[in-house]
């Protein structure tokens, strides 16, 4: 999961190196996951009226679900 959503976020920024995926809260049944780039680019992963945001979280949710487990995106 964390590889897709860095995936996603370095095709869609300008810098790519700036682009870092953190696991913060790992439970059997709950995974959390925090996404951070570069201020310059952080308007261009959260997406006109975050759509863009909303479809890396459903993504997470669907991959989630197969898993068995919740899954979370907080973009910083």
């Amino acid at each position: 999961m964390r590889k897709l959503i860095e995936y996603i976020a370095q095709s869609l920024v300008d810098d790519p190196s700036a682009v870092e995926v953190r696991e913060v809260r790992n439970d059997r049944s709950a995974l959390a996951l925090e996404l951070h780039v570069a201020q310059d680019d952080f308007g261009k992963v959260i997406g006109r009226q975050g759509r863009v945001a909303k479809a890396m979280r459903t993504l997470l949710r669907a991959g989630g679900t197969r898993e068995g487990r919740h899954t979370s995106l907080e973009i910083l």
